[in-house]
């Protein structure tokens, strides 16, 4: 597979809403190297929109750092369930390198999408899996952890990103 080159904020593709993803040996190898890209850069999950394909599809790996690779390839996923309990933490993304913000997000969400056998999955995801699902969900809508900020922290943000 191939290692695709990721695209930096403020890339204007990394600002637009994704067209559905149609099943096909082209998404199957989308999704493949995506994960390649996903590793070596190295993170733990990725859009498709971060490699400049504007179609709704993520992959993600929340243990592989840890010793427990559990790669996902989501395909046109739809949240169905937020929890009202919040959580702050520190997200970092590909498409920002070296900038690290504090996103408040539900603890807990319900997904469901479609894998790349075309067998449909429903699961509820807590803690860290579901903290990345709404990251790389956020990028298919369009949205980047700086639109996540309060203007202040956005501008500061930013203006660190920018160096």
């Amino acid at each position: 597979m191939a290692v695709l080159p990721i695209l930096r904020w403020p890339d204007p593709r990394l600002a637009t809403v994704c067209a559905p993803a149609v099943l096909c040996d082209d998404l199957n190898r989308l999704a493949a190297d995506m994960l390649d890209t996903m590793y070596a850069a190295p993170g733990r999950g990725l859009a498709a929109p971060q490699v400049g394909v504007l179609l709704r599809i993520f992959v993600m790996d929340v243990g592989w750092k840890d010793g427990n690779p559990m790669p996902e390839v989501v395909v046109n996923p739809e949240i169905l369930w937020s929890s009202p309990e919040l959580a702050e933490g520190p997200e970092g993304c590909l498409s920002i390198p070296g900038i690290t913000t504090q996103i408040i997000r539900p603890r807990s969400v319900t997904m469901r999408w479609t894998m790349l056998d075309g067998t449909l999955r429903e699961e509820t995801l807590a803690g860290f899996a579901a903290i990345c699902a709404q990251h790389e969900y956020d990028h298919l809508d369009g949205i980047v952890t700086f639109h996540r900020l309060s203007p202040e922290a956005r501008a500061l943000a930013e203006a660190e990103f920018a160096g």
